[in-house]
C-alpha cells in the first residue's frame, strides 16, 4: 500500500520523510480482511503489536523511527495530569538516567490545526 493513496483525502504531507523512510514504511503495512473490508495494519515499533493505520499513526510510526533513541524509552499516548483531568502526550522519551522523567515530549495534530504548540505547552 502506497501512503500517498492511503493520505489523498486528508490535509497530511510527508514532505519531513525521505523517500527511503516511506518506502521501509510502506513494506511493513498489511492489510487485514476486517468485515468483509481490506483495513491497513502496521506494527507498532514501541507497543510491539498490531495497530490499525490511520494518518495520524502513519505520522507517528515515521516520526518514531526518525527519534532514534531505544524504544524502551519511549511511550505512546502517555497520561499527563492536570489535577484531576488527564490528557495524553503522543510520544514520550525517558531521561536515560531518571527513567521515569519525560525528556522529550512530542504531540502530533492534524494539518492545519492551530493548537498543538499550546497542548505541548501545558504539558510541560
Amino acid at each position: 500500500m502506497k501512503l500517498s493513496e492511503f493520505l489523498k483525502d486528508s490535509n497530511y504531507k510527508l514532505s519531513q520523510f525521505s523517500d527511503t523512510q516511506i518506502a521501509e514504511f510502506e513494506n511493513t503495512i498489511t492489510l487485514r480482511e476486517v468485515k468483509e473490508k481490506q483495513i491497513p495494519y502496521v506494527k507498532c515499533i514501541v507497543r510491539k503489536k498490531e495497530v490499525k493505520l490511520t494518518p495520524e499513526e502513519a505520522v507517528r510510526q515515521l516520526y518514531l523511527e526518525n527519534l532514534e533513541y531505544p524504544t524502551d524509552r519511549m511511550e505512546l499516548e502517555y497520561a499527563v495530569s492536570f489535577g484531576r483531568e488527564k490528557k495524553r502526550a503522543d510520544i514520550v522519551i525517558f531521561d536515560k538516567d531518571k527513567t521515569t522523567s519525560p525528556y522529550i515530549m512530542v504531540e502530533l495534530k492534524k494539518p492545519k490545526l492551530k493548537d498543538g504548540k499550546e497542548q505541548l505547552k501545558s504539558y510541560l
